[in-house]
């Protein structure tokens, strides 16, 4: 009789558990891995010059960024909130990766998501970065971030190397932004 007391119990857990194990590995199998929705387009140099010196009807704003630089990561969020003020004011925005060609699915479009970003992405896809960084600017040396503000005419009229300073930034984006409203 004793036998059959401690049985029942331990009958009991056991069928629970058999229940619930399978219920657990089901819950893994629906969890599958979250695509990125950015769509991140390889540029290469020639491609850049012609995105950077064509004539357009307003202001251009080209971030230069790594996701492996921190600096480019801590300001992306004030970049994502630049575009959505200015957009609407005809300002085009985009963003350059310096990132392996490799991390063109991968990391930089999740990294983009992360941040809720909007505005046209591309990968430089060169296997050296040295004349696309001279195209943008002879005094450039490929540190990262870097921010060029572009007029209609496709003249570098802001340029920062490092973190940018939103007050400069704004205002410089105010002047080319008022003269195509003009």
């Amino acid at each position: 009789m004793r036998f059959s007391r401690a049985i029942v119990p331990i009958v009991l857990c056991i069928m629970l558990l058999s229940f619930a194990a399978p219920a657990q590995r089901q819950k893994g199998r629906t969890a599958k891995p979250r695509k990125p929705v950015t769509v991140v387009s390889p540029i290469d140099t020639e491609a850049l010059k012609g995105l950077l010196t064509k004539e357009r009807q307003g202001p251009l704003l080209v971030n230069f960024w790594a996701t492996f630089c921190d600096p480019c990561r801590d300001e992306f969020p004030d970049l994502v909130k630049i575009d959505k003020e200015y957009r609407p004011r005809d300002l085009e925005f985009v963003t350059v990766s310096l990132d392996d060609v490799e991390d063109i699915k991968t990391s930089v479009p999740e990294f983009l998501d992360s941040m809720k970003a909007t505005m046209p992405a591309y990968l430089l896809n060169a296997s050296d970065p040295e004349p696309a960084i001279n195209l943008v600017d002879t005094n450039w040396r490929g540190d990262l971030p870097a921010t060029y503000l572009y007029n209609e005419k496709g003249e570098v009229v802001y340029k920062h190397i490092g973190r940018v300073d939103l007050v400069e930034l704004r205002e410089a984006i105010e002047k080319v932004v008022a003269k195509e409203t003009k």
